[in-house]
């Protein structure tokens, strides 16, 4: 028997609902997180700069485009720890704090899939807001928003306020990226994105353009940079997200303007988290 053939799901209960890892059978070393059906998170244990959700690629690519050398990366959200690993694995010396409220998912997640020590993850188990605002000033290059819980972002961590709490932590050099899902009309994509500008002088959206016509449910990666962060590279932005298995179109300037026209931001008393998403969408075999 070959060594993929040899592997076995898992499943089992985690604080928020029942999670499984899954083989993926186009990769000897690939596991997808399912948690509730809903995938959560995929990783190479072999090769952690493999992405291969569409979202995170996204993602890859933006950090792939900040100045080179280590970061300081705060992940709220850590599922398997995608992101933090892609990290750990191409900017060595970096230094991943992932938040991360499900700790039998956390405890899961160590002992079957576990991360290179010299990668530079701690975890921190705990609510996301507290955690950001618990943070120093100035005190990370990168805050990534990607907190999902029963497949919705939690309403306090879409405000503007919760985005001023970011801004605080990275600093005017500093990077967020959020990770969101929307529907037709996007409406709470718009809202949320008229509150990144609001603490991000330049802000950006990658999304298929199916997404962004508002054809189907799917993932938005929101980007915004403080008035100090070098830029990012725009023009290769834009050709490494359309050159993608999933092609996303990126919009800034104007077009994202009107994107968000007559949208104000949601805050702290009015945010009700991200639409839930169709029956079926976003679930694993």
């Amino acid at each position: 028997m070959g060594r993929r053939a040899l592997r076995a799901s898992l499943r089992r209960p985690v604080d928020s609902g029942v999670a499984e890892l899954l083989p993926d059978p186009d990769s000897a070393d690939g596991w997808v997180l399912l948690v509730d059906g809903t995938q959560q998170s995929h990783v190479d244990l072999a090769d952690p700069s493999r992405l291969a959700f569409e979202y995170m690629r996204r993602i890859g690519h933006v950090i792939d485009l900040l100045p080179p050398g280590p970061l300081r990366v705060v992940h709220l959200g850590g599922g398997a720890m995608s992101l933090a690993r892609y990290t750990g694995a191409t900017r060595p010396r970096s230094r991943n704090l992932v938040v991360e409220a499900d700790a039998a998912l956390v405890t899961l997640v160590r002992e079957h899939l576990p991360w290179p020590a010299g990668f530079g993850i701690r975890v921190r188990v705990g609510d996301a807001r507290a955690a950001l605002a618990a943070l120093r000033e100035d005190s990370a290059d990168l805050v990534i928003v990607d907190v999902f819980a029963r497949a919705r972002t939690p309403g306090p961590l879409t405000t503007h306020e919760a985005f001023a709490e970011v801004a605080r932590v990275v600093g005017p050099s500093g990077t967020v990226v959020a990770n969101i899902a929307d529907v037709a009309p996007l409406a709470y994509a718009r809202r949320l994105v008229a509150g990144v500008r609001t603490a991000f002088p330049r802000t950006l959206v990658a999304s298929e353009p199916a997404v962004l016509r508002g054809r189907r449910f799917g993932n938005l990666v929101v980007v915004g940079q403080g008035a100090a962060a070098p830029a990012l590279d725009l023009a290769v932005l834009t050709r490494r997200c359309a050159g993608d298995p999933w092609p996303a179109r990126v919009l800034h300037g104007q077009e994202l303007t009107d994107f968000v026209a007559g949208h104000r931001p949601y805050d702290d008393r009015d945010a009700p988290g991200s639409p839930a998403p169709p029956p079926g969408i976003l679930t694993g075999p």
